[in-house]
Formats: C-alpha cells, sequence, structure tokens
C-alpha cells in the first residue's frame, strides 16, 4: 500500500547582519525561504518495503512513485522526479539549470557520478562583471550576463540512456501533466513568489505564470500553470538532447539572452557535455561513504567526516556542546579546503590528496588547536537548489541535486518555450584577485573561464554498509548543503537516529568566513550559551537549509523530507 506524508514549509526569514560578509551570508538565508522547526515539532515521514522517493515537493515525489509502480528502476524515477520538482518548484530548480547525479546499481555492486553541472559560454572572461574598475555581482546574478550553459536536460538524458528502462516521455509526463493541466501552489514556492514579486513584474513570462493580472502574487492553494514549459518537454520527444542542444530551441535561448545583455550562443549548447566520473569515496567508522567529485564539494564533505572519525561523537549527544564545538572547529577547515576546490578541467583540485590519512591528521591538528586562517576564504554564497532521493525494488539507489542557483535563476523566462534561466554565472569568483567581501585572497582557482565550471556546495551522497546501501542523503540552500548533509549522516551512523529524528534534529553552520556560528533557533538555549561560553560569536536563525534522508535496511526502507521547506515521502 501506498503511504504518501506531506507537508509545506512556512517562510520565515532572518534579520540581516550589518557586516559585508554576514550581509552575504545573511541574505543566503533569507533567499532560501526555510521555515524554523521547533523541538516538539514532528517530522512526518514514510515507510515501505520495496521502494522509496523524497524529494522537496509532495507533487515531485508523486512522479517519482508513479514512474517506480509502472515498472520504472531508480534512474527512471529520479529523473521523473526532477522534472516534476522543476515545475512545482520552479524558483529552485528546473531544464534552464543542472546538477549532480550520484547512482548505485544493485545488480553491478557499482557506484557512478554524474556531472551535468552548468557551463561558462565560450565568450566569458574573468573580468566581465567589472564596471568602472569594481566588481559588480549584480551583473552575474540578475539578467542575460548571468546565465550559463544549461546542463539539466543533457543529464537526465545521459542517465535515462545509460541505465533507464523506460524513455523520456514517460518519465516526462508526470511533470507534463503539472504543467499543462495545473498543481496547487505550495506554501515555498508561494513564499518565494510573494518575496520576488517585483522582480517578477519585471519579466512578462514570469508574470504570467506566478502572478496574477493585477500584479499580485498567487497564493497557497492557488493553482499555477506552466503551459509553455509542458509544450517544451512534450517536444523533446524520446530523443531529447539533440533538440534542446541543437537547432531552434538553443537559437531561442541564445537569441533572448542576447536581447537581455547575455553572450550565451548556440555554440555553447553544441558544445556541451555531460560528464561520467569516478565517486569520490572514504570509510567512516565502518561504513563506505560515495561522494561527488569537484566541482561538487562531495570531498570537503569526506574530508571533515574524516577528521571526526574515532571521534567517540555518538556518546556526546547531538546537541551537547562538546559535539558541537568539534563540529565547529571541522567544518571551519574543511570551508577553509575548500577554497582550493573548483572545475578539475581547469584547475589542479587535491580532492584526493585532501582525503589521505596524512591530511586529514593535519585538519584534524588545526581542528583541535582552534586555528583561525590568516586568509580566510570568501564566504560561500550559492543559494537554492533541490534535492531528490530514490531507493527502488531492486536495490537501485540514486541521489540527485539540481539548481538554478538564486531564487528563480536570472530572473527571465524564455517566451513560448517557458524556460526559467538560471544565473549560475553567480556560483563563480565574480572579482578575481580583489580581496573584498566577494572574492578573498586564495578563491582565484574558482575564477571565470570559458567552458569552465562553477564551484557547487551540493553534495549528495550514498552510504554502503557491508558493501550495500544503508543511507542516503543530500540537501539544498547554498553552503549550509554542506554542514547540514555532514550533520544529518553523523545523526544516522554516528548516534543511530532513524531517517525522521537525523532530518529534524536542530543544525548548526560554520564556514570559516565570516568568523561566525549560525545556529538554528531550535538550538537548546542552555547549549547556545555553552558555546558562547566557549567563545563562540553565535548568529540565530530560523534554519539552516533542507535535507532529505533515506535509511535503508532489509524489508525497511524510512524516508523523511525537511520541514524546513516542505516536501514528500512516499514507500510502498
Amino acid at each position: 500500500m501506498l503511504k504518501l506524508i506531506i507537508r509545506g514549509g512556512i517562510k520565515l526569514r532572518s534579520g540581516l547582519i550589518s557586516s559585508a560578509c554576514l550581509l552575504i551570508v545573511a541574505i543566503v538565508l533569507a533567499q532560501t525561504g526555510f521555515a524554523a522547526v521547533t523541538p516538539s515539532q514532528q517530522l512526518q515521514a514514510a515507510e515501505g518495503r520495496s521502494a522509496m522517493v523524497v524529494s522537496e515537493s509532495a507533487d515531485g515525489t508523486r512522479a517519482g512513485v508513479e514512474i517506480l509502480k509502472q515498472g520504472g528502476n531508480a534512474v527512471d524515477a529520479a529523473v521523473a522526479t526532477a522534472l516534476a520538482v522543476g515545475i512545482t518548484n520552479a524558483s529552485s530548480c528546473g531544464i534552464g539549470g543542472g546538477g549532480f547525479m550520484l547512482i548505485y546499481l544493485a545488480k553491478l555492486h557499482h557506484m557512478y557520478a554524474l556531472d551535468y553541472r552548468e557551463t561558462a559560454p565560450l565568450k566569458a572572461n574573468p573580468t566581465m562583471y567589472f564596471e568602472n574598475g569594481k566588481p559588480d555581482e549584480k551583473l552575474a546574478r540578475d539578467g542575460g550576463l548571468a546565465v550559463a550553459v544549461p546542463g539539466e536536460i543533457a543529464g537526465d538524458f545521459a542517465a535515462l540512456k545509460r541505465f533507464g528502462t523506460m524513455n523520456f516521455q514517460t518519465v516526462a509526463a508526470p511533470a507534463e501533466k503539472l504543467a499543462d493541466g495545473g498543481f496547487a501552489l505550495a506554501p515555498h514556492l508561494a513564499g518565494e513568489i510573494a518575496h520576488e514579486v517585483d522582480l517578477l513584474k519585471a519579466d512578462p513570462g514570469m508574470a504570467a505564470v506566478f502572478l496574477n493580472p493585477d500584479g499580485s502574487p498567487h497564493k497557497v492553494g492557488d493553482t499555477i500553470y506552466e503551459k509553455d514549459l509542458a509544450a517544451t518537454l512534450k517536444n523533446l520527444g524520446d530523443d531529447p538532447a539533440p533538440k534542446f542542444y541543437r537547432g531552434k530551441i538553443p537559437a531561442a535561448i541564445a537569441s533572448f539572452v542576447g536581447a537581455h545583455g547575455g553572450i550565451l550562443s548556440a555554440q555553447d549548447f553544441i558544445n556541451f557535455r555531460p560528464r561520467w566520473l569516478d565517486p569520490l569515496h572514504r570509510a567512516y567508522e565502518g561504513y563506505d561513504v560515495f561522494a561527488m567529485p569537484p566541482p561538487s564539494s562531495g570531498g570537503v564533505l569526506l574530508e571533515m567526516l574524516g577528521a571526526l572519525e574515532n571521534g567517540h561523537l555518538g556518546g556526546l549527544g547531538a546537541d551537547s556542546p562538546p559535539y558541537l564545538a568539534r563540529l565547529i572547529e571541522v567544518m571551519r577547515q574543511g570551508f577553509v579546503d575548500r577554497q582550493s576546490f573548483a572545475d578539475p578541467n581547469f584547475v589542479n583540485v587535491p580532492a584526493i590528496e585532501f582525503l589521505t590519512p596524512e591530511h586529514i591528521n593535519e585538519l584534524r591538528d588545526r581542528a583541535l588547536h582552534h586555528a583561525v586562517p590568516a586568509n580566510p576564504p570568501a564566504a560561500a554564497h550559492d543559494h537554492g537548489t533541490s534535492n531528490m532521493l530514490v531507493v527502488d525494488k531492486d536495490g537501485n539507489v540514486v541521489a540527485l541535486t539540481t539548481t538554478i542557483n538564486t531564487v528563480f535563476g536570472a530572473k527571465i523566462m524564455v517566451p513560448k518555450l517557458g524556460i526559467i534561466l538560471n544565473d549560475e554565472m553567480d556560483d563563480f569568483s565574480v572579482a578575481p584577485g580583489v580581496a573584498n567581501a566577494y572574492h578573498l585572497v586564495g578563491a582565484v582557482a574558482n575564477d571565470i573561464r570559458p567552458g569552465k565550471q562553477p564551484l557547487s556546495s551540493m553534495t549528495p551522497i550514498i552510504v554502503l554498509k557491508g558493501g550495500l546501501p544503508f543511507m542516503t542523503t543530500g540537501g539544498s540552500g547554498g553552503p549550509t548543503i554542506i554542514s547540514g548533509v555532514l550533520q544529518v549522516a553523523l545523526n544516522v551512523l554516528a548516534s543511530h537516529m532513524d531517517a525522521e529524528a537525523a532530518v529534524v534534529e536542530p543544525r548548526i553552520h560554520e564556514q570559516a568566513a565570516p568568523d561566525m556560528v549560525f545556529v538554528e533557533e531550535a538550538m537548546p538555549q542552555a547549549t547556545r550559551d555553552a558555546l558562547s561560553k566557549m567563545g563562540y560569536r553565535l548568529k540565530v536563525v530560523p534554519a539552516l537549509g533542507a535535507v532529505g534522508a533515506i535509511t535503508i535496511q532489509a524489508g525497511k526502507l524510512s524516508g523523511a523530507f525537511d520541514p524546513r521547506k516542505g516536501g514528500g515521502a512516499a514507500g510502498y
């Protein structure tokens, strides 16, 4: 019997912080629209014996379950879920963006990593966002110049072609139905629309979809139609990559972007290729943890886990000050190392070296001595994103994270195609070599180059125990993805929580710059007071990101979505 649990997130926003560095993080927290979770609040989760889907949209989860019940596998269901979430969480992701997919195939006992992150246009250059000798990040966030080459369709099709069992139109059908027939507006997207109403008014396409004729925002429960996008998905047929990357569609996108000051060209689409990569891997306390390689931050997460190994964390208690102090120090050092991560096709990224025992010991030593970096990295500031997780009846597992970056991406929708375009160029270091709030010394690895992918905080993981899948998790919320996935994983692996408890547990975030620990307001006051007495500067915020999880045991699957953002979990 199908068991579906849904719950909407509630829009809450933290106040802004005065300094420039803190302002960046505050903007991230404000734009992601996550709701506070109180200790008494029980996260609704789902259980199943054969299969499970968890996503940040109840409709998206239903789409994945529909495909599984039609006989599709985890890859088919993951693509269906991603396409559907791109409709119902259009402010976070969609076919105008890109992402990462981690795949475990039970029959082959093998893990695969698929990178379809967006790439910089051929005409991009490191100083393209300078005006009058000064960097202007707004140019990288809104409008045509912010748009990178979308990778979503190429990635979805590559996964289906290699490991799926269904054609594209079959898995796209639920998304097409939601877009054409309409869907009820959930609290998260309603909050994003209300927050961005002025920018949405400036774009005729998005105004027509997300605003009423009088310019007011649609409310929770209103029916939203994305008929142009439904037609685009339908017209892609069963061989979508050639149609999306050659011919009329890329020509229309490039023309539209050019009219809005951008440099994207049809040739950029022709050149785009998704990348099959070897996942990064590290053992942790008897588990095998697999993560995406650069330009994902999976290596940073594995490095943090390594530094925390053999620390007897479970005995400390997940809310205890000693436990959180260890996490704070390790997070800080992990984010210091993150400044060396970038697109490995352009930069020598020492991801493997960072996972060696020698480097893990060095990081642990820095953490134990509370080392504060002399030249802290730039405050990480990628933004929106959606995560989805699937386990099928054969034991295949997919963890997929996808994004258009900030809320509603570049804030422009291609006419007649219904595609909201990403602003992924903002994930590059906008001002290389300039020591300011946006780019401090050391972030040059992530500077802008033609055809390069920007560094990402997206960090889906799959964990094996005894060679078999044990859990999978991933999240959204910019740099808080890394700290959120770390804490949810530790809640399961070290503290032996179930998926529901692991996700709802209060979280912290520390990223080296600014020198501040962000703490959810659900964290017990006594714990906050103890951390303050230890010398940590705290900033209390409503919530930190959104993380979903599935735990996997013989005959029992437990899935949980994060009430901070809302979503759905379904198992059968």
